[in-house]
């Protein structure tokens, strides 16, 4: 679906917001988005789009979205993951190494 969005509408202005629930599931999505499915298992196989992901709970997507809204929909999962920050970081490193933001 990515893909077909990203060939209709071009990369310059998408994003695509994760809410994984752990590191490496959002690192891996992070990755097929940016730089192709490194499982080489899908349709984004070798076929990087360029495209930044964010996670839903970064302050560049948390803030875009009504307070109460957010609680209704992410806030109690968002409190009861084991390391939300680990997977802040894992989403920010692969904009930051493929330079996209």
């Amino acid at each position: 679906m990515i893909k077909r969005t990203a060939e209709r509408v071009g990369t310059e202005n998408l994003v695509v917001v994760l809410g994984t629930p752990t590191a490496d599931s959002s690192k891996l999505f992070a990755m097929t988005v940016t730089e192709g499915d490194p499982t080489w298992a899908g349709p984004l196989a070798g076929a990087g789009l360029g495209v930044a992901a964010y996670h839903v709970m970064e302050d560049e997507i948390k803030s875009q979205i009504d307070e109460t809204i957010y609680e209704d929909e992410v806030g109690l999962t968002e409190m009861t993951l084991e390391n939300p920050d680990e997977i802040l970081t894992a989403v920010r490193g692969v904009r930051e190494t493929n330079g996209v933001a």
